[in-house]
């Protein structure tokens, strides 16, 4: 991470009650959809990497206050909650970016793996406090596959906080699948909002 030149106390969002904020829209994920279920993918791992992906790409949504100085991460890991096929047990786990691999099927298995190895005790599953979440080089990211919903609330644990939270739901009969966003509006805009969902549409259309 790097220390940036960044105005905080003219920031007009810094005092406000919260400066979290949230969108959603859909975007299309027929190709994803479509080779994933050709090439015996999971469809979940890999939006999680296109997601990963459109976020990452923007400089603003890797920034953090940190001891009251603005950081920006190099690159955002995903905190993911899975839970087995019972539907029983329920886990956290921390998921490197696809960028740090040398293709995106080696960062699928990679993935599907690592779920397994948390799931059955293998590895540990990742346990930090919500509140100390912000110093961490992370995103928080979420499925909810039961349901096409066209927009959620996203809980947030402080109105301070800045890491942004991503939801997904289920893909409808046109493969049209919404995603969520809730960001801090110290540091992203309606832009950088815009570019997040263009960069999500390019890479469900080409990640494969």
């Amino acid at each position: 991470m790097k220390e940036i030149d960044f105005d905080l106390e003219n920031n007009p969002f810094i005092n406000f009650l919260s400066s979290r904020y949230t969108m959603s829209a859909r975007v299309n994920v027929e190709n994803l959809w479509i080779k994933s279920k050709e090439q015996d993918l999971s469809f979940f791992v890999m939006s999680l990497g296109a997601l990963m992906n459109a976020l990452n790409d923007i400089p603003q949504m890797r920034r953090r206050i940190i001891d009251g100085k603005v950081i920006e991460f190099e690159s955002l890991d995903a905190v993911c909650p899975i839970m087995d096929k019972e539907e029983t047990v329920f886990k956290e786990i921390r998921i490197e970016g696809p960028q740090r691999f040398y293709n995106i099927l080696k960062w699928h298995d990679y993935v599907v793996d690592y779920q397994l190895n948390v799931l059955e005790g293998v590895d540990k599953a990742f346990d930090v406090d919500t509140m100390e979440r912000d110093k961490i080089n992370i995103a928080n990211f979420s499925c909810i596959p039961w349901v096409d919903f066209d927009s959620i609330t996203n809980a947030t644990a402080a109105g301070n906080a800045i890491q942004p939270l991503i939801t997904w739901g289920k893909v409808n009969e046109n493969y049209e699948m919404t995603v969520s966003i809730t960001v801090s509006h110290i540091f992203v805009n309606g832009l950088e909002l815009a570019k997040f969902y263009k960069n999500a549409q390019e890479n469900f259309d080409s990640l494969l």
